[in-house]
């Protein structure tokens, strides 16, 4: 038995049931309000802006204060430009779960277990939207509808996925399980004419009335508690400590430091002046990530510094941007980041200090490991 499917049964055993992580939405590592222009994108943490068929559609997202009952946080979509979807064009918000997070489901054999998805949703725009489950894997989904019914009224929705035995198990591994996708705009292409069962296809699909969320620059779409949890019908939302929910978090994306939050020249570590020309400094992730990362630091000018020597006759070098090297240190918990080389006044290797973002708004290091 996998380590992965041994902590999961644990975990199980100890009364965690929900497995979507930031459900209530409460971590947004990235920050402020995020625009999805003609193209997909991580959000809030976990959740993300997807679309078929290249479709060119602009919405903002962003982390709302506006929630029901028991909660704080959702997440809020508010539509930038007018879009009509054409063929197989679509703009949907996804999650998605590894596979070695859902063995125990037992897919693909006759003890597959049900599982029910719940949230609360609400719009301006009411009427029928279409909710998947989609296996990537193999290429199978599940299609349902839900209904919003009064507009800009917080309603809990309720979907009861049964097995796919007819299916394949879900590999044992760190990659795309499955996905949950809630249709925003589906075009004609991928509309069927109502709930469908576990199906051989690797479409979107949405069901027939799914409303236009991206018709008018008045609407807005919200979410919060999501929750799937193994059975048929629904339980009240597990609510997770911030800083569990965060370091969940933090296995597929790490904010390390960012300006617009840490203004008092955010330092990220110790660094040291390597002796052909380059700053050198070793990041810690504070858990193990999903996958070796990938470095998400913008360019700005002077924005990074690099300081090295005793504080009176230190060497100090601003540069525009950083680069990743060894980024599977000690098994993706750990990271090299450097100047480049070329870099002038460095005098002999060696010397050690620190590394910092200098005086920016706009620059931030951060780690993505997402599915």
């Amino acid at each position: 038995m996998s380590k992965a499917r041994q902590l999961a049964q644990r975990t199980n055993q100890s009364g965690r049931k929900n497995l979507i992580i930031n459900g209530a939405m409460d971590v947004h590592q990235r920050g402020g309000t995020i625009s999805i222009t003609n193209g997909t994108g991580y959000t809030l943490d976990r959740f993300k802006i997807g679309r078929g068929s290249s479709y060119n559609f602009d919405v903002d997202v962003s982390q709302s204060s506006d929630a029901p009952a028991d909660f704080v946080n959702s997440l809020k979509i508010d539509v930038q430009a007018t879009a009509t979807p054409s063929g197989s064009e679509n703009a949907t918000l996804e999650y998605s779960i590894e596979g070695q997070d859902l063995t125990h489901l037992n897919y693909g054999s006759s003890s597959g277990k049900y599982v029910v998805l719940s949230f609360w949703v609400k719009s301006n725009k009411t009427g029928t939207y279409g909710c998947q489950f989609k296996l990537d894997s193999n290429s199978r989904n599940f299609t349902n509808s839900y209904t919003i019914n009064s507009s800009n009224t917080w309603e809990k929705k309720t979907i009861t996925i049964n097995p796919d035995t007819a299916g394949a198990a879900f590999a044992d591994n760190n990659l795309v399980g499955a996905r949950i996708i809630w249709h925003l705009s589906t075009g004609p292409d991928d509309i069927i004419s109502g709930n469908r069962d576990w199906t051989a296809d690797a479409s979107f699909r949405s069901v027939t009335g799914q409303v236009n969320l991206l018709d008018s620059t008045s609407n807005e779409f919200y979410i919060t508690g999501v929750q799937l949890e193994v059975g048929s019908a629904a339980s009240e939302f597990e609510h997770r400590s911030f800083g569990e929910e965060l370091a969940l978090c933090q296995r597929y994306y790490y904010m390390a430091a960012d300006g617009s939050i840490d203004t008092d020249e955010a330092g990220l570590g110790l660094c040291y002046a390597h002796s052909d020309g380059e700053y050198r400094s070793a990041i810690q992730f504070p858990v193990q990530m999903r996958d070796i990362p990938s470095l998400d630091s913008p360019t700005v000018t002077d924005g990074y510094r690099f300081v090295t020597g005793a504080s009176s006759t230190s060497t100090s070098q601003v540069v525009d941007s950083i680069t990743i090297a060894y980024p599977n240190w000690n098994n993706k918990r750990r990271c090299l980041i450097t100047s480049g080389t070329g870099q002038p006044d460095l005098n002999a290797g060696g010397k050690s200090g620190y590394f910092q973002i200098y005086n920016s708004t706009t620059a931030y290091v951060a780690f993505d490991a997402e599915l």
